[in-house]
């Protein structure tokens, strides 16, 4: 397993480089239009197309024809993804969570209710961004599984609007952790576990050619 994130660290340093950049570039747009979540959403989303680009690679490098002779099991392979995304996830987490609280401090509007609101809906459609496409992609490889990556992508820009729309109209007092964003957290980390494990059957079941 180690072998595994040692080579995909290696594999996000030469192919994923403009990625910082990109979410740096997303986290101020973010600071300047607070209206539109997709800013704040989007690095995240970033995050959860990292190991569908390294799938990609991987891919027509003939890696994963490779790989059936190494003494690695489909369910290793299958988990190292998912784990070298969760990885890049809490940290665009942290990083972005970090840039929103100081700008609400130094706004003077920093609340806990509305940070921790924002922290949990990052969550949820952080752990979604990789949920969704994932078992398609190990089910049918990256260009037929594509179109589930796309609907992620939809998935997401509609979540984003529906939620600033939403939260524009609420009094700051209003906004504040609930138990129906509570399950919406669980629910994320629960589709990413159960996307997971349907991505382990879809591996195991695959004939790789």
């Amino acid at each position: 397993m180690k072998g595994l994130l040692l080579k995909d660290w290696y594999m996000m340093k030469q192919y994923c480089r403009t990625y910082p950049v990109i979410a740096v570039a997303f986290m101020a747009l973010s600071l300047v239009d607070s209206d539109n979540l997709f800013f704040v959403f989007y690095p995240c989303l970033l995050c959860g197309m990292i190991p569908v680009t390294l799938l990609g690679y991987e891919e027509r490098s003939g890696w994963v024809q490779y790989s059936g002779t190494m003494p690695y099991t489909k369910i290793q392979i299958v988990s190292e993804k998912y784990l070298i995304s969760l990885f890049a996830q809490l940290t665009m987490l942290v990083a972005t969570g970090i840039a929103q609280a100081v700008k609400m401090t130094l706004t003077g509007g920093f609340i806990l209710g509305d940070f921790a609101v924002l922290m949990l809906l990052m969550l949820t459609v952080s752990t979604l961004a990789s949920s969704i496409p994932l078992p398609f992609i190990f089910k049918m490889g990256v260009e037929k599984g594509r179109a589930a990556y796309y609907v992620m992508i939809g998935f997401v820009c509609g979540v984003s609007v529906l939620i600033s729309g939403f939260l524009k109209g609420q009094p700051a007092a209003e906004i504040k952790p609930n138990w129906v964003l509570e399950i919406l957290a669980v629910i994320g980390i629960g589709t990413y576990l159960f996307s997971w494990y349907m991505s382990v059957v879809f591996y195991k079941k695959r004939e790789i050619q």
